[in-house]
């Protein structure tokens, strides 16, 4: 239970995330660079703080780097939809992270097979997108690059989750969030042509709060739950940003959060789809084991 409340919490954490990439007033991406680069600090400090040593050979520090680095790219286009688009439109996108899950793991870890209703429920996924797309066809731009940082968000998951078990999250935190913070100075550079915004205090407070419990704090709950939990059920729950992220988005910023009848529809689909797969798992587990009965 313990385990779940975690998750949970970290879900309300990261849902917040968008409405933050709204509240901070400056670029998307130069707003990454300051969160990575803060969250790599605070990694360090608590890898510290713990007794964690930062050595690790030159493979694996590699390895991390370049999975932190993958992080930074789905962040980035994660900020670019909820600016080409609202923060609710990005958030619908991400349920379809389980999907590419289904889609990836078996590929990544082979002792994992493609499971029939993980896919089925995906495709289910795939036709309220579609909805989605019909109803809000002016915000197609955005949701598209939220699909892509949804698959890069599922591709990260998958890999982190056969490398937590022996390594330590602050010591992956560090890594990662350096190779995020890499990934993101060259977006800043390319995308923003380097321009510097100096925060002001509202800004500093709004990006301490980022990258302290949005991203260390929440990462550091993710990868611990991860040790625990399977990827399923952690698709599962993380399925429920939406419903926190859309909620509290419309509470803060008020109407223009508000989508048409039809978006709502097929969000709906979507989080309703991923939080039925638990019992339909478990009946069809149930119905296998009736019929291999002697």
């Amino acid at each position: 239970m313990r385990d779940y409340l975690k998750l949970h919490l970290v879900i309300v954490a990261w849902g917040f995330t968008a409405i933050l990439g709204k509240l901070i007033d400056m670029p998307p991406i130069e707003m990454l660079v300051w969160r990575t680069a803060l969250a790599a600090v605070g990694f360090t400090l608590v890898a510290r703080w713990q007794g964690q040593s930062l050595a690790m050979s030159k493979g694996e520090r590699s390895r991390m780097i370049l999975l932190g680095g993958l992080l930074g790219l789905h962040w980035i286009l994660f900020f670019i939809s909820a600016r080409l688009s609202t923060a609710s439109v990005c958030l619908a996108a991400m349920p379809t992270g389980m999907l590419w899950c289904s889609l990836v793991e078996p590929w990544i870890n082979k002792t994992r097979r493609w499971r029939p209703l993980e896919l089925v429920v995906g495709l289910v996924i795939v036709g309220a997108v579609w909805l989605i797309y019909e109803v809000e066809f002016r915000y197609w731009l955005g949701f598209s690059v939220a699909l892509g940082a949804a698959f890069l968000a599922a591709l990260f998951a998958v890999i982190s989750k056969q490398l937590v078990a022996r390594c330590h999250y602050a010591v992956m935190g560090t890594y990662q969030m350096s190779g995020a913070c890499v990934v993101s100075i060259i977006g800043w550079l390319g995308l923003e042509h380097g321009h510097v915004t100096v925060p002001g205090v509202d800004d500093l407070l709004w990006l301490f709060l980022f990258a302290s419990i949005c991203t260390v704090w929440a990462y550091a709950g993710y990868m611990d739950v991860l040790k625990r939990l399977s990827m399923f059920t952690v698709n599962v729950i993380y399925n429920l940003e939406p419903i926190y992220g859309i909620a509290l988005a419309a509470l803060i910023f008020g109407q223009s959060e508000y989508m048409s009848t039809g978006f709502y529809i097929g969000a709906a689909i979507i989080i309703g789809s991923v939080v039925l797969v638990p019992w339909l798992e478990r009946w069809v587990d149930g119905q296998k084991a009736r019929m291999t009965k002697p």
